[in-house]
């Protein structure tokens, strides 16, 4: 039996764009993670794509939402961790000198990809505090959501199967609508593993819609 085709519905009084982790490390030549997903970013257009539905949100003036991911030295003494967390943390992924310092921030592994900040640091995109594995439950980002009024979301960002992933199967969780743009995304393809095709069959199988880049573009659009 085949599963029905995914729908959302967008409206720009409850609806908004989510990006996780549009950041250097995954997104930028030098970063940590960037030859693990190096050709998965390239074959999906990954960095125009993402730029293209800020862009898009941005003239409808649809609300954009950021989780990004931080690790402060403190969490570099935690007592366990799974295998792709020993990675980035050994990595030195991620990294900042800590919560209520810039320092050594700006052009950091950490930091926002450059194409994207005019649309991230407008002063009107709600940047929320990090998430630390790979989901939202232990940020601010559903407080966020919750209290500007969103109801659905429009989901893209790195990776596609682990943070991307996580956020959406919490929004469902916690009842919100979900459609993942499915080329503003990008995952490791390794010898034994493509993590990008693992993530699409449970993005079909999970979330309310899966949409393109240029079909997320038109919804808004017409919102």
């Amino acid at each position: 039996m085949a599963l029905p085709e995914g729908k959302m519905d967008v409206n720009l009084s409850n609806t908004a764009v989510v990006l996780t982790d549009p950041q250097n490390d995954f997104l930028r030549e030098d970063g940590v993670a960037w030859k693990l997903v190096e050709e998965s970013v390239k074959e999906n257009n990954t960095i125009e794509n993402l730029e293209k539905l800020l862009k898009a949100a941005k003239a409808q003036k649809m609300k954009c939402f950021i989780s990004p991911h931080y690790y402060y030295p403190y969490d570099h003494d935690w007592k366990f961790a799974a295998p792709l967390e020993e990675m980035m943390h050994s990595g030195g992924m991620y990294d900042r000198k800590g919560p209520l310092t810039m320092e050594e921030f700006r052009e950091s592994g950490a930091d926002f990809l450059n194409v994207l900040k005019p649309y991230i640091e407008d002063g009107e995109t709600v940047i929320a505090s990090p998430h630390k594995i790979y989901g939202p439950e232990n940020n601010d980002l559903i407080l966020q959501l919750r209290k500007h009024g969103i109801q659905r979301v429009i989901l893209a960002g790195m990776s596609a199967n682990l943070c991307l992933e996580s956020h959406m199967r919490e929004f469902l969780e916690q009842g919100f609508e979900v459609a993942v743009v499915t080329d503003a995304t990008a995952a490791a393809k390794l010898p034994d593993m493509d993590a990008y095709a693992a993530a699409m069959i449970n993005f079909r199988m999970i979330a309310n819609a899966m949409w393109t880049t240029e079909e997320a573009i038109e919804k808004i659009a017409s919102s």
